[in-house]
Order: C-alpha cells, then structure tokens, then sequence
C-alpha cells in the first residue's frame, strides 16, 4: 500500500448523517486548529434521511427541537418531509464546510489503537472500486446511527414466497415504483407504517394497516402557532432558546408524566383518537397493550392518518397473519386480505458503530460489555466518542450536548498537552438494566446488541436533556473516572533511559 493511500487527522468522523455533520460543524469553529475528516459509506449527506425514501417519510420530532442548536431550523413547520430534513443537513454541512473533508462511498471495517503511538489507525474500503484506504487518527468519534443500514427486521411471514405480488421493505422502497391503483398491505403499527398509510392511500386502490398490537398515536398540528408569535413577539436569538426550551419540556414532561402515570396519560391519549376516529371506528384497533412511552408514541401530523381511515380509503386490521397466498394474506381468524403490494414495515435491525471491528493494542473491543461515559465514551477505549440520541426528545439534543462535551475534551488535552483519554473503572457500576429504556421491538429484541447501563453517574446512559445539559456543557472535563496520559513521551522517555543504562552497563564492562 502506497504511503498516498494513507491519510493522518486529528479526529476521524465516521458517518456524514445527522450526528456527524453536526459533530464536524462544531469541530470546525470550536477546535479550528485540529484537521478532520468525515468517512461517510454513501454518495450523499443525510444517513438515515437520504437510506429511507419511502412515501410520505417524514421526521417525527419537531423541528424547533430536531434542528441544530448552532443552525437553527428557519422555520414554524412541526413536522416535516423527509427531503426536507435531509436538505437542511446538507446545507449545515456546506455552511460550514463539511462537505470539503467527506470522504464518500467509504466503508469503515476495521480501527486499531495503538498507546505507544497515541493513535487509531482506521481501514476503509472504496465499495465502488474495492480499494483499501488506511486513516490514521489521534481521535474517533462514531457518528453511524442505531440501525443496520443493510438489513432491517424482517418479522416471520409465513407463505411469503406464494405470494405472486410484490414486496417491498420500507427501508429499500424504489422511488421509480408506481403503487397507483394498486391493492396494498402495510404490515406494522408504528411510526413507518402510520407515515406510509396516508400517502399510500392517496393513490392506491385501498390501503390496509395489518397490525398485530395497536400502538399509541399523538395528534399534532404541522405548524405550530406558539413558535409563530414566538417568533413574532422576541428577537431571533431569544425565541430560538425560548422555543427549543419549551419544546424540549413539553417533550420530556410527557414522558415522565407518562411513566408515573400512565393510567391518565392513557387515558388521554386513547381520548384524542376517539375524538379523531368518530363512531364508525372500532377503538379496539387503538388501545394498546402496553403503557404510554414503554414504545415511543406515533406523531400523527394533521391527523392525515385518521383522515385516510374516515374516508375509507384505508382500513385497520388487527390479527396476526396465518399464511401469504398467492393473491394475499390469510390471516389467523380465517379472513383474507387481497393484496397487489405487500410493505413489510416491521422495524429496525439495531446495530451499534455499524459493524466495524475495533480493537485496543491487539485486543478486540466488544461494546455490549462495557458501560458508557457519560453516555458519550466506552470504558476502556481510549481517544473514542460516539454519539447515541435520545429516544425520549428529539435525537440532536444529545447530539448537540455530545460533540459538544467532545470538543472541550479535545480543547483540554491541546491545553494540557495530553495525547490520550480513557474512561476507566466503569466494570463496577454495570447494571442488569437496559440501556434504552423502552419495550419497542426492536430495542427488546436488541438489548444484547447494545452497551451495559451503568448503576450510577457517570456510567449509566441518561435520557434527560437537562442533567446531560449540566454535565456535558458545564459539569467539569477532568475526574477520577478520566485517565489523562502521553504514552509518546512516556515511550521516548524509556527509550532515552534504555540508552543511558546501556551506556552505562558498556562502561563499567570496559572498566
């Protein structure tokens, strides 16, 4: 391999989505005297926003909220489309010029630590060419997401290969395919499905949303009039922290109250689809097994989902399916669905820094093992951050509060003249808790998958923004749970002092 094929940075970001754009942004204008690159596996800037295409995708977070803290979302929109989002990522990421350092259609599938040379050495392959591309680093942050981009859940369905129609996954939907007049079946009650129904629906000849177990829905307007005479009524700077503040609030204020009390939350949420749903809907297909927030609630924008029910251009099925046939689903209770497209929207596949093997001085890292820093670092890597949101409030929140923390780190080791950070001691605190909280499918069928949670702070993964807010953006950089070092001095040190004790040893041999 030839030394051009070898690239050396400060920091290495892995992943050109959301988290890593927002994580070169602030290292550009908080750390501007250190180089980076970004490693990104896809043509283009966006990650999840640019994988799924599906119709009627769209962001299930408010924007005010979803939106950088550095970069403001412009606009009063609630919710929004999918290529909207994906936009705004891609115009941070030229705004602050990103884009000049991302490395595109890069696979990371391998990164080495070494302590006596104090850096990572990252290996990437060119998938369009099969090339290898060696990155050698000081710091890596992890920025790849939650998901396999490659393989998503795909639940047990029976007779799939009888069926003579088409099937297409959410996650690979071929914006070319023409699903007009078509008869269709979304399998799932999540945020997917909710999002494909309405859209679908437009078009399609008729829309049916088979579900095994109903989920909890939230109605909400796409455009937020409080945001609007926020806006109107308080200058752009104060309105922004105004507006984040509350909405960030409402947010996390609807999760804690769901989960100490979640008989009333229920009720009021099984209320509003009452309210949305009218007589000729049978509520059984909207009351949940579970209680509010143990999955995440359904943001139904306008109500586009319950309008689509109402007019009868879709319908809700909820049974479990028997077997496909050839011209559809049977399902358990003997009825039939007849079906010309089949979406199987039933979840994520989680994967934890996308399958790259990476190992300290030789010895592999096995994430599921270790507890996480302050939900941002591994116990036990050295000079390695990755960013993992909240599934609480909106994903950037944590993002924003986790490059930022990384940034004061990096600041403090140029202070100090430290080459290397590890966490240590976090093996005592591991917990049998989940590290997400939640009972979703994919996060239960995942558990295995993910970091341990720890017992206390620093060490267990929180899910409130504002303790995160004290501790990442205030709470002090150094601790005992922080091991600062410079291996390089210690190493030359050594060498220096081998010398010396050699030269030593030759003299008195010579006397």
């Amino acid at each position: 391999m030839s030394p051009s094929d070898v690239r050396d940075v400060d920091v290495l970001i892995v992943g050109a989505g959301l988290s890593g754009v927002g994580a070169a942004a602030q290292l550009s204008w908080r750390c501007p005297s250190l180089s980076y690159a970004v490693v990104e596996r896809r043509q283009a800037i966006g990650g999840t926003w640019d994988l799924f295409r599906y119709p009627g995708i769209r962001c299930d977070s408010d924007m005010a909220t979803l939106g950088y803290s550095f970069r403001p979302w412009p606009d009063d929109d609630v919710i929004i489309e999918g290529d909207a989002v994906r936009r705004y990522i891609t115009d941070t990421a030229d705004a602050y010029g990103v884009t000049e350092h991302i490395h595109f259609g890069h696979r990371v599938e391998r990164a080495s630590w070494s302590t006596p040379d104090a850096r990572w050495t990252v290996t990437a392959v060119v998938e369009e060419t099969g090339e290898e591309v060696v990155f050698t680093a000081g710091f890596v942050i992890g920025c790849t997401g939650y998901f396999s981009h490659d393989e998503p859940h795909v639940a047990d369905l029976p007779g799939l290969d009888s069926f003579a129609g088409d099937v297409i996954h959410p996650q690979f939907w071929d914006t070319d395919y023409d699903h007009a007049d078509k008869r269709v079946v979304v399998i799932g009650s999540g945020a997917t499905a909710v999002s494909l129904v309405p859209a679908l629906a437009e078009t399609a000849a008729h829309v049916t949303m088979l579900q095994r177990s109903p989920s909890y829905y939230l109605t909400l307007p796409s455009t937020d009039t409080t945001v609007t005479a926020i806006r109107r009524l308080l200058p752009e700077d104060l309105a922004i922290r105004l507006i984040r503040g509350r909405n960030t609030a409402i947010q996390l204020g609807l999760y804690r109250f769901s989960q100490r009390f979640p008989n009333v939350t229920r009720k009021a949420l099984l209320a509003g689809v009452r309210a949305q749903i009218g007589d000729d809907l049978d509520m059984r297909h909207f009351t949940p097994r579970y209680d509010p927030w143990d999955e995440r609630l359904c943001a139904v924008p306008d109500g586009d989902f319950f309008r689509a029910l109402r007019s009868g251009r879709a319908s809700i099925v909820t049974d479990t399916i028997a077997t496909f046939t050839a011209t559809g689903v049977r399902l358990t209770s003997g009825e039939e669905l007849d079906a010309d497209l089949v979406v199987p929207a039933t979840g994520l596949q989680l994967e934890l820094m996308g399958q790259v093997v990476a190992d300290v001085d030789g010895v592999e890292i096995d994430p599921t093992t270790q507890p996480t820093y302050k939900g941002v670092m591994l116990n036990g890597v050295p000079n390695f951050a990755f960013v993992f949101g909240y599934v609480n409030v909106s994903w950037t929140r944590k993002a924003d509060l986790a490059a930022e923390y990384v940034c004061r780190l990096l600041n403090e080791m140029q202070r100090t003249g430290h080459r290397q950070v590890t966490p240590v001691g976090g093996e005592a605190a591991i917990t049998d808790e989940p590290f997400i909280e939640m009972t979703s499918g994919y996060v239960v069928r995942n558990h295995h998958l993910m970091p341990k949670q720890g017992a206390r702070r620093p060490w267990r993964n929180s899910q409130n923004v504002f303790t995160d807010m004290v501790t990442l953006r205030h709470g002090p950089i150094r601790d005992r749970h922080l091991r600062f070092g410079d291996p390089t001095v210690a190493n030359r040190s050594s060498s220096i002092g081998d010398r010396i004790a050699r030269r030593a040893r030759a003299i008195v041999s010579a006397s």
